[in-house]
């Protein structure tokens, strides 16, 4: 009977401290991961348009290439042998952009650059037409440029976006996290959205706000001007204060297009009884 209950308990304590070693495991792989990964917002700032890479072509182009159309940049920082993370961001953000009335290469232009200075161009060109069968805009091809380049440009790029990234030998891949970065056409910074998918809306409004209100209609600013982007909420939210304001100016114009009338009468029949 001892021996019995000596056998059952030797087995769930082992059972209870591998357990343990595995969570220590995977928390030490965890903090592994995460040391040295994460973003550094740089808003405002700008990237060397000078930077040298390679397109999916083979053809060596600096990214100036890119902001030379006076239409805002998305630019994306990944590597296309990425085992999971990566293909989940690109995932979306197709997703997102076929909802998207606008059309890469039209509206705007989207850079992906690999992370990964092994990389080759014909690898890019494989990625690129793997997601341009998926996004189904024949149109839209001239937009998506998939880069790839030497170890010394990218650190440059990462550096500039705040992009920090490291490679995990124990997994035999790079811990990062998923971010697009919005550009105006002169290459600063205009807005982060992270994680691997984000609305329309958020998109496009970004956009707007990149080009300086020179792509979008009307009601795209109207929502600019109501919308506050929202860094925790990673979208544009309401903005009560500009709709405060803007109800305020249209009182202003109501009363002055009734006061304005009623002033020139009066003018007017005091000038007649003066005479």
């Amino acid at each position: 009977m001892f021996k019995s209950f000596l056998f059952t308990f030797l087995v769930l304590f082992s059972v209870s401290s591998f357990a343990g070693i595995e969570n220590q495991f995977k928390k030490n792989e965890m903090d592994e991961l995460r040391d040295g990964v994460g973003i550094d917002e740089k808003l405002g700032d700008k990237i060397d348009l000078n930077l040298k890479f390679k397109n999916e072509q083979g053809e060596e182009v600096s990214l100036g290439s890119y902001f030379q159309s006076g239409k805002p940049v998305m630019l994306a920082l990944v590597y296309f042998n990425c085992p999971s993370l990566c293909n989940f961001q690109l995932n979306g953000i197709v997703e997102t952009l076929k909802k998207l009335e606008w059309t890469t290469g039209n509206e705007f232009e989207f850079v992906i650059a690999s992370i990964e200075p092994t990389e080759t161009p014909d690898l890019a060109k494989s990625k690129k037409e793997s997601y341009m069968t998926v996004y189904d805009r024949k149109e839209g091809a001239k937009g998506w440029h998939f880069l790839t380049g030497s170890q010394e440009s990218i650190t440059a790029l990462a550096d500039q976006v705040g992009f920090r990234y490291k490679w995990v030998e124990s997994r035999n891949e790079y811990a990062h996290t998923a971010a697009t970065y919005v550009l105006t056409p002169e290459g600063k910074i205009s807005r982060y959205l992270y994680g691997i998918g984000f609305t329309p809306k958020t998109l496009r409004l970004s956009l707007v706000e990149a080009s300086n209100n020179k792509i979008g209609n009307a009601v795209d600013r109207f929502l600019l001007y109501c919308f506050r982007y929202d860094p925790e909420k990673r979208g544009y939210a309401f903005y009560a204060f500009n709709i405060m304001r803007a109800g305020a100016a249209v009182s202003v114009v109501a009363l002055l297009a009734f006061l304005v009338p009623f002033w020139i009468r009066q003018r007017k029949q005091r000038l007649k009884e003066n005479s």
